[in-house]
């Protein structure tokens, strides 16, 4: 049994310890906890910014989704329509030497566009450098 003496000033037998286990499974919760938290705050401020541009966001979503290896594929259909903003419709129109690929309804006059070069696959093993043009408009 120790002594009163033996002790360190301020210290008492009746005080517990954490294990370093627990302490680190706390500080995870409450880092998860806070990404979780921004997480949601960024995208509900982003949801009420209505000035805010849409083209350059679904032009870098479109790319994303067509593109394998850096390389857009021509069948830009599917990547349209997973690019699309909600609410909003989307042209993609893909231009390489004298070739045209276009996916989505017509553009309207006063749609929000802009352009991406890019490198795209013209047949198997051809891969020439191509321009990118993404517009989307609020669905009506």
């Amino acid at each position: 049994m120790s002594s009163s003496s033996d002790r360190a000033p301020g210290s008492s037998p009746d005080r517990g310890q954490v294990e370093p286990l627990a302490a680190l499974a706390a500080v995870f919760a409450v880092g998860v906890g806070l990404s979780l938290y921004a997480g949601a705050l960024d995208g509900a401020l982003a949801a009420l910014d209505d000035d805010r541009e849409m083209a350059p966001t679904a032009a870098d979503a479109f790319v994303d989704e067509a593109a394998s290896f850096g390389v857009v594929d021509p069948r830009l259909s599917t990547a349209a329509e997973a690019a699309r903003p909600t609410g909003y419709r989307l042209n993609a129109t893909l231009s390489v030497g004298e070739h045209r690929w276009q996916a989505g309804p017509s553009r309207v006059a006063d749609a929000d566009c802009v352009e991406r070069r890019v490198s795209a696959r013209t047949a198997p093993g051809t891969v020439r450098p191509g321009r990118l043009e993404v517009c989307v408009w609020p669905a009506a």
